[in-house]
């Protein structure tokens, strides 16, 4: 899937490049020793159905003991050294997750229409706003969905089903499948 083609539709879809991702999950009593992460990157730590994002770094709400952090792979190291230290003691877990999942972006004009034809979210601006961060699914697979700081969407699945998401958003996007849900067509 790594060399998989980028595909212009309706929208732009990218597989992205690999990049360092770290699970975190914890006791809400572990909260101030996870905020390490935030500190690290410069991010508040996100509420529920949030996300935190600033240029390719971002920490993900993803359930409310657990959080997806997105870094460039080469920080991956020492921000789990500061986790591990900051946790000790503490019911929690900070793992390298970098390999199991990859990355999606969608763009354009057309972007919340074509993931609105496969999730069951409310994809309107007023919906699905930057800042938000949704786990949900994509045709019949887990995904996670927010805004990146370029105004893309960003969607992260498993790495095992990135073929069919890929083709999956490919097929929603396909020229002449507008449906104007959020936009007017020409006239």
């Amino acid at each position: 899937m790594a060399d998989a083609p980028d595909f212009q539709g309706i929208a732009r879809i990218r597989t992205e490049d690999s990049c360092g991702m770290i699970a975190l999950r914890a006791d809400p009593e572990a909260a101030g020793a996870l905020a390490v992460i935030g500190s690290r990157l410069g991010l508040d730590m996100p509420g529920p159905l949030a996300a935190q994002v600033s240029g390719d770094t971002a920490i993900l709400w993803m359930s409310p003991d657990e959080m997806l952090v997105i870094c460039p792979a080469a920080d991956v190291p020492g921000h789990l050294d500061a986790l591990h230290k900051a946790m000790a003691g503490h019911h929690a877990m900070a793992l390298d997750v970098s390999d199991m999942r990859m990355r999606f972006t969608v763009a354009g004009v057309h972007a919340r229409e074509v993931l609105a034809k496969l999730c069951p979210l409310d994809m309107s601006p007023e919906g699905f706003t930057p800042g938000t961060m949704r786990r949900t699914h994509l045709g019949q697979v887990a995904a996670g969905i927010w805004i990146g700081a370029d105004g893309a969407f960003n969607i992260v699945c498993f790495r095992s089903v990135g073929a069919y998401v890929f083709d999956l958003l490919k097929v929603a996007a396909q020229p002449g499948s507008e449906v104007h849900l959020f936009t007017h067509p020409a006239a």
